[in-house]
């Protein structure tokens, strides 16, 4: 019986053993990323000369923390929607601007970080300048998020106008007292952007395209940045000034979920 029990219990040690290594293969194969299609480049491939300031990386957005599948501060695109970008870039240098993008390709994690932090409405840390006016329990209902968003199909982006010659934008530092997104430029968070008459991902109806509140320079500028991108096939979301879209999409019902990062990219962009 002892040589039977000892048999047994090598078996069983060999069997462990051989389920722990299989485990750590199957667990190893799982974690292997999601790579970008072929015709997605980053964006400083097509033109090195747009401001990136990509929000989502840094703590200073509405959820008050990098958000989910950040991993570098870069600005991924389909191809056709950097080049266009690039075409409405030239327009805008030769006026004596720049463009800046704030986001672009949005992984479907980071659209789910987003869900999570507003199901949590003990979390209210960036309230005071993101959406000092909107009840938390109303994000979903007034649309301001979304299980998916158009920036996981790859061609949308948000962006601003930059006057050249461009300064940079003062950091931000977590704990900072927070300036309603809404208030006088001078006031809110000094963006180097144009002054568009609120912030960037500012949940107010101020933000709203062309909101007729929104009047003289700042009017002025939101239609150039409009115009100029309109002209190039991007659409814009009337609820959100920064917020555009190349048409027509590459892929206008695929949500992808790859990281934000040059590791991303098949191609040697």
């Amino acid at each position: 019986m002892t040589r039977l029990t000892s048999a047994v219990r090598g078996l069983v040690t060999a069997l462990t053993a051989l389920l722990a290594v299989t485990t750590a293969s199957a667990t190893a194969q799982a974690k292997t990323e999601p790579k970008a299609p072929k015709d997605f480049v980053a964006l400083s491939a097509v033109d090195p000369t747009i401001i990136q300031e990509i929000r989502y990386f840094t703590p200073h957005n509405f959820v008050g923390e990098r958000v989910d599948g950040y991993e570098q501060p870069i600005c991924i695109l389909t191809r056709p929607a950097a080049q266009a970008l690039h075409q409405a870039q030239l327009k805008l240098l030769r006026q004596g601007y720049t463009l800046k993008v704030y986001d672009c390709y949005r992984p479907q994690r980071a659209v789910n970080h987003f869900v999570r932090w507003a199901e949590d409405l003990d979390d209210q840390a960036m309230k005071g300048e993101f959406y000092p006016n909107v009840d938390k329990t109303r994000l979903f209902e007034d649309g301001y998020i979304a299980e998916k968003s158009g920036h996981s199909r790859g061609s949308t982006m948000d962006l601003t106008i930059v006057k050249l010659p461009a300064r940079p934008t003062r950091p931000y530092h977590p704990g900072q007292p927070l300036v309603p997104c809404y208030a006088p430029k001078g006031e809110r968070f000094p963006d180097n952007s144009v002054d568009m008459g609120t912030g960037f991902d500012c949940f107010d109806t101020l933000a709203h395209t062309l909101d007729p509140r929104i009047q003289g320079a700042q009017r002025a500028n939101r239609l150039l940045l409009k115009n100029t991108l309109e002209g190039l096939g991007f659409v814009n979301l009337a609820e959100e000034w920064w917020h555009y879209t190349y048409k027509p999409e590459p892929y206008p019902d695929t949500y992808f979920d790859f990281p934000v990062s040059r590791k991303s990219l098949v191609s040697a962009d």
